[in-house]
């Protein structure tokens, strides 16, 4: 084995050591963890914050794009942010470790209980802030961790578990080692991090679509589960129904950040409304500095453009002759995150309800909203878009734990 591949081994064998001291924490203990972190966050704001800044410097001068900048970046506003959002999931409940299911004949009865998988893994893309919220996930469903990110942000990583992480579930009595950051930064960490079933037998995938699916891939050749987060793109349909002010307000709400993977990225317009629509939604789009790819189009109409650091600001607009023909291409020629309609009629909503499959669905409301926080009101690890049964959509704490049929006596 090469000597990325021991280092990443080595993380997880610490993990795994470490994994039953925060299983059999009790719930006081976790959030007390948790509430440490974000006490810290804030102790240690300027220490985090002048790593983070080294670390954007370092990309700048190797050429990295505006929306990727704005990823690695931790300004003191999100910093708070971070904070805020640990303290919330401090007070979120625990997921109930026992639940009773049925009563069985000869006086038995059925229970379901909730056990961590153990050692999680984590692949994720240059965002120091995914690295507290991964981590944090991790700590409230009981599961150690094994968290490897991109050379970027690498070193606000790491002074984020030095300083924040591990001194909070220390001081919470919990053993440290069971959250592990690779400390490497080549890319062939992440290939080692999914050859470890017996040492990390599921791992969260989040970054860019190739990279992401070729990792799942190579998991399932060594046995390792993933839940995978490759590819976004929010689409919004304005139908012949919609209030053409709030489809401006809707276009401009949905690209905040271009560098995200729920942000809008195909727009499409009933021909009936598109000639009175326009001049609002182009000038919502010059606001953002966005450019519209107009038809034709060069590129496949679900292209993401978050992922392309040269094009970022950029959105596809199309013209469609129907519902069912803005359904057709938001199930059949994006990624299925999430699609939303603009409209005052109620039955075009249901019918793009009912039509639409993927992962979240939107009636006069913003993609952007496709977010653990947003939604859910704690972090997410990433959004799956699975169309199988198990986790979709934002995962959070709550989806991180295998399931275990108890018979006893009743």
């Amino acid at each position: 084995m090469d000597e990325v591949g021991k280092a990443v081994e080595a993380c997880a064998r610490a993990a795994k050591a470490a994994a039953p001291s925060l299983a059999a924490a009790s719930a006081e203990a976790v959030d007390a963890a948790l509430a440490g972190m974000a006490e810290r966050l804030l102790a240690h704001r300027d220490v985090i914050l002048e790593a983070n800044q080294a670390d954007v410097a370092r990309a700048t001068a190797d050429g990295m794009s505006a929306g990727l900048l704005d990823r690695l970046t931790i300004t003191p506003e999100r910093l708070t942010g971070m904070a805020e959002q640990l303290w919330l999931l401090a007070g979120a409940p625990h997921q109930e470790r026992t639940v009773d299911v049925s009563t069985l004949d000869g006086g038995l009865r059925l229970v379901e209980r909730r056990r961590p998988v153990g050692v999680i893994g984590a692949n994720y893309e240059a965002r120091p802030n995914v690295t507290v919220d991964v981590a944090s996930q991790l700590v409230k469903s009981r599961n150690a961790g094994v968290l490897r990110t991109g050379s970027a942000a690498l070193g606000s990583a790491q002074r984020l578990r030095e300083v924040v992480i591990a001194p909070a579930l220390a001081e919470a009595g919990i053993d440290a080692d069971c959250v592990q950051l690779v400390p490497r930064v080549e890319r062939e960490a992440a290939s080692a991090l999914v050859r470890l079933p017996d040492l990390v037998p599921l791992v969260i995938l989040r970054g860019s679509g190739d990279s992401t699916r070729a990792l799942a891939t190579e998991a399932a050749v060594h046995g390792v589960r993933t839940l995978a987060h490759a590819d976004g793109g929010g689409v919004l349909y304005v139908d012949r129904g919609a209030d053409v002010t709030k489809a401006r307000d809707l276009v401009h709400a949905s690209l905040d950040r271009l560098g995200v993977c729920n942000r809008l990225n195909l727009l499409l317009i009933h021909e009936d409304l598109h000639d009175e629509a326009w001049p609002a939604i182009s000038e919502a789009l010059a606001d953002r500095g966005v450019t519209p790819s107009l038809a034709p189009h060069e590129h496949p109409i679900g292209y993401e453009w978050a992922l392309d650091s040269d094009r970022e600001a950029t959105v596809t607009v199309a013209t469609v002759g129907s519902l069912a023909d803005a359904v057709q291409i938001a199930n059949e020629r994006t990624s299925g995150l999430a699609a939303g309609i603009a409209t005052e009629d109620e039955s075009a909503a249901d019918a793009f309800f009912d039509g639409y499959t993927g992962t979240g669905v939107f009636w006069n409301a913003p993609t952007r909203l496709l977010d653990g926080f947003k939604l859910l009101a704690v972090p997410e690890t990433g959004i799956n878009l699975d169309k199988v049964p198990g986790p979709r959509g934002p995962v959070t704490y709550t989806d991180l734990y295998v399931r275990q049929y108890a018979v006893l006596p009743a």
